[in-house]
């Protein structure tokens, strides 16, 4: 079995989690404290779309973005020398937007449970909003920040439709997992996507089980707080 789809993905999901985990955590604190609700409609509507489009019009969308004739591609091409589209970057990209309102919609979910006294006490002591957001407001929705995580690392791991838009099934350089059961399958090498699948699900056995964890960790925190 060739291994590069493997390290490929897993390079591509870490990485991609790295940026979706801080960027998630910060949309969702800047949504919650917006006072508009109008505003608030609005940026949800936008930041969740992504999850509720086809993955590959979201391909489509990015292409138009960063291809090497579109303003943003060209800018980036011009000035930097650097080519986002069919490179392990646009798998990097493609994995983020797709991921990222599962982070968000976790993050945020999390931030509305928050016990408001902990954050009006943090207030009366005279702290910053930040320091209240890092001290207080993340440990309290730790468990289901962390859930948000494990489910947006899956599914950047995972990613197909926007992944093959954007950078391509080119092997040894942009083929993840995903990419390469689908060659295999159409190659007619059952034998080679039998054990990309088996990979696959072994993942995802293992996020299931940390995402429980994290679940019942938070639900034991709340019922000790309760008493």
């Amino acid at each position: 079995m060739n291994w590069a789809p493997v390290i490929i993905s897993a390079k591509t999901a870490c990485l991609s989690i790295l940026v979706t985990f801080f960027i998630g955590i910060l949309l969702a604190h800047w949504v919650v404290r917006m006072r508009s609700e109008k505003a608030r409609m609005l940026i949800d509507g936008i930041l969740t779309l992504p999850m509720v489009l086809p993955p590959t019009v979201m391909g489509f969308f990015l292409l138009f973005i960063f291809g090497v004739k579109r303003p943003v591609g060209k800018f980036i091409l011009e000035f930097f020398g650097w080519k986002i589209v069919f490179t392990w970057w646009a798998t990097v990209i493609a994995a983020v937007v797709i991921s990222l309102p599962l982070m968000y919609r976790s993050a945020r979910g999390a931030f509305e449970q928050v016990d408001q006294n902990l954050i009006y006490a943090g207030r009366t002591l005279e702290k910053s909003e930040w320091w209240i957001f890092w001290r207080v407001i993340m440990p309290a929705a730790l468990p289901g920040v962390a859930s948000g995580g494990i489910l947006a690392f899956a599914r950047g791991l995972g990613e197909f439709g926007a992944t093959a838009m954007l950078a391509g099934n080119i092997a040894g350089q942009t083929q993840t997992l995903p990419l390469a059961i689908y060659s295999e399958v159409a190659a007619g090498d059952m034998e080679g996507a039998y054990g990309y699948v088996y990979i696959l699900v072994a993942i995802s056995f293992l996020v299931i089980f940390l995402m429980n964890y994290f679940t019942l960790k938070g639900t034991a925190r709340g019922k000790g707080r309760k008493k």
